[in-house]
């Protein structure tokens, strides 16, 4: 019987032998097209900013989007994914569990179409991205790098309001998906998710609406493409 220690230690040589295996595979694949990759905080409107930001640029979203896709790949049900975003290690453990009985399925399989599906999208281009440690996971200067943050109070409340949720209950589940998002990516990405200097803006959502965090996000993605153009002249 596998620990819950010993399950993750192998989660995580998988992730690295899936990476590697990716990385090299695109050592000399230098992507070029812009797309948007957007890191967040519980309780950040982030998928009603990517949605956004796909309606203005008539771009594709990969948000729930990427957790079906991963699982038509991988012949899953999506709720084995559906908790990604708020239980990232539980989430890991559960799948593992559940693949167990599944034939032809492991950690390596899922990291590995994970990664090969983020890099599929980081080549291709003129996409936004929510989450899922895209933003550390993928290399490149064409990428614009946006994490969105805000008052804990409001993020408390937009997760009562949404989850149907007393305060203090949401309270416990802002803390509980903030603190397993960034043990996540430290720990399967090796780097600190709060870092700003990770990221091209920082936006916060306490401050700046939905329409306000899309138009910025916009006109930082029409520098970037100024910049990708000039270097290619």
């Amino acid at each position: 019987m596998l620990t819950a220690s010993t399950m993750l230690e192998r989660q995580a040589e998988a992730l690295s032998r899936a990476l590697c295996h990716v990385h090299q595979e695109s050592r000399d694949s230098k992507p070029t097209t812009p797309l948007i990759v957007l890191a967040r905080e519980s309780g950040t409107p982030a998928s009603a900013i990517a949605e956004a930001l796909g309606a203005r640029l008539n771009w594709p979203v990969y948000d729930q989007e990427l957790l079906r896709k991963i699982s038509a790949d991988m012949g899953l049900r999506v709720s084995l994914l559906e908790s990604v975003d708020e239980q990232h290690q539980n989430w890991l453990a559960e799948c593992v569990e559940a693949f167990v009985s599944a034939p032809h399925v492991s950690e390596e399989r899922y990291v590995r179409h994970l990664a090969e599906t983020l890099f599929s999208l980081n080549a291709t281009g003129h996409c936004v991205i929510v989450g899922r440690g895209a933003a550390h996971l993928l290399p490149g200067d064409h990428i614009l790098r946006v994490r969105l943050v805000g008052n804990i109070e409001d993020r408390i409340r937009a997760v009562a309001e949404r989850r149907k949720l007393s305060y203090k209950e949401a309270t416990r589940v802002v803390h509980e998906t903030d603190r397993e998002q960034q043990r996540f990516v430290k720990e399967y990405f090796l780097v600190d998710p709060t870092e700003p200097r990770s990221y091209d803006l920082i936006l916060n959502t306490s401050r700046w609406t939905v329409s306000d965090c899309t138009d910025m996000i916009i006109q930082g993605l029409h520098h970037l493409e100024t910049r990708l153009h000039g270097s290619h002249v």
